[in-house]
């Protein structure tokens, strides 16, 4: 019967080292040459059956350690290299396995450094932000993302761009789409710019939502989008060329520093355009005055989804016809946050919103309903939260399918103004994030607070294991 081969030479070179023994020592114990001890070190030699089991009575040696795999070492290290920053710098795990069994101090000590990098740069973050509400602004553009620069810049300013809702009620006006605005635009793709718009199956197009061919002048659209979603991507083909100029205007208030953001930013105001296209300012407002801001009604008079009615509201700062100043943020199940707006900027430091207790996580527990709260901050302000999951892309069989949550919010003194504001609620005690917040005895605190010891006394445990000073 053929014997079972194991190559764990750096295991055994480990063992050697840690007895200090020379190679001649532990050969002659083993009952083997030095020189094929030494191949069996550099792995050019399997580690057998026999071997194992002399190993084993002469060194007492647990065998698991030398048949399993580094497991805790390279699951750690993997975690290391699946960070955005070093992705793509392995084409598999041969090389993690190989560090972590031969050098396991040193993998140790990557994860260490790893870890520190990580916690370094969450208190930075954090700091920052303290620093921010203060009213000092850190200098950090050198560190950011394209994407991260066009996110900071949009989500400081108010969610309004005259220039755009000019053009694009104009636009609507001489469209005329009556009920079917998807088919009007469709038609005026056509008959001025010979554009054909198709929608193809997932198996043709499996990874995009949109897709422009400008040698056929072909836009096709994935049915895996709702109705709602595919009028959207059809709105912003069509704010891209008959609401150019105007996007570059606005575009060119920005002082972004790269082409690349410069493109992230110009495909955003190509979707504020294409809500402004679908929900006409004027009409929009009227609309939300008369149903109190219920989102539910004004997505059934527009024909949009849940997550667009939200979103313009947001938008709704005209001089002499503005609403109510809402924000609104939108986050997946894991928390990462997906953006954020607000219509005189998001209130990052008043409102924060990464608190865990904010009805927004409690959503993703009750799909597509639709959960109200009024919320205290640390400082005495007040705010009006309404949180519902919206769905994404239509999922496959075997996917998973995108659900995210949206928050749409708005100061306190505005709720009876709204349809939401009608019943009292008890305000709930939140923070802006746990890093910052210094509320005592929070069942949901998970981190400790930067600007506070932690309180470590053996006779007494509090509610939370972050219980500070």
């Amino acid at each position: 019967m053929a014997e079972n081969k194991i190559f764990a030479g750096p295991r055994v070179r480990r063992i050697r080292n840690g007895l200090q023994l020379t190679q001649t020592a532990m050969a002659e114990a083993l009952g083997i040459s030095p020189s094929y001890l030494n191949l069996i070190e550099r792995n050019q030699r399997p580690l057998t059956v026999q071997l194992l089991l002399k190993l084993a009575s002469v060194y007492k040696v647990d065998l698991e350690e030398l048949q399993g795999e580094a497991g805790g070492s390279l699951a750690q290290l993997r975690e290391v290299f699946a960070d955005p920053l070093l992705a793509g710098e392995l084409p598999g795990d041969q090389e993690l396995i190989e560090v972590a069994e031969a050098a396991p101090n040193v993998s140790g000590g990557v994860v260490k450094l790893y870890r520190a990098y990580r916690e370094q740069a969450s208190r930075l973050k954090d700091l920052a932000e303290l620093l921010a509400g203060q009213g000092h602004m850190a200098s950090l553009a050198d560190t950011r993302l394209p994407i991260d620069e066009v996110r900071e810049t949009f989500e400081a300013r108010p969610n309004h761009f005259a220039r755009i809702e000019e053009a694009m009620e104009a636009f609507h006006a001489s469209l005329s789409p009556g009920d079917d605005l998807a088919g009007a635009l469709k038609a005026w793709l056509k008959r001025e710019h010979g554009l054909v718009v198709r929608t193809l199956p997932v198996h043709v197009m499996p990874n995009l939502r949109r897709r422009f061919d400008r040698h056929s002048m072909r836009l096709f659209i994935s049915e895996r989008l709702s109705s709602f979603d595919q009028t959207l991507e059809i709105a912003m083909e069509v704010a891209s060329i008959a609401c150019h100029e105007a996007i570059m205007a606005e575009l060119g208030q920005f002082p972004f520093s790269s082409a690349e953001a410069r493109r992230i930013g110009r495909f955003q105001l190509a979707r504020y355009a294409a809500h402004a296209l679908m929900m006409p300012y004027a009409a929009f407002h009227a609309a939300a005055l008369r149903a109190k801001y219920d989102i539910d009604p004004l997505r059934a008079r527009f024909q949009v989804s849940f997550e667009q009615a939200a979103n313009r509201l947001t938008s709704l700062q005209r001089p002499g016809a503005a609403g109510i100043p809402f924000f609104l943020m939108e986050i997946d199940n894991a928390g990462h946050r997906l953006r954020r707006a607000g219509a005189q900027g998001f209130p990052h430091a008043r409102f924060g919103g990464s608190c865990p207790k904010l009805n927004i996580h409690a959503a993703f527990a009750v799909p597509g309903q639709i959960l109200v709260d009024r919320v205290e901050m640390p400082d005495g302000s007040e705010f009006l939260t309404v949180a519902r999951t919206v769905e994404g892309p239509q999922a496959g069989f075997q996917e998973r399918v995108r659900r995210t949550a949206v928050l749409i919010g708005c100061d306190a003194g505005f709720a009876q103004e709204t349809v939401y504001g009608a019943a009292r609620l008890p305000p709930i005690a939140v923070g802006p994030v746990c890093r910052l917040c210094e509320r005592q005895g929070c069942l949901a605190r998970a981190e400790p607070p930067v600007t506070r010891p932690l309180g470590l006394d053996e006779m007494a445990t509090g509610l939370s294991v972050f219980d500070f000073q």
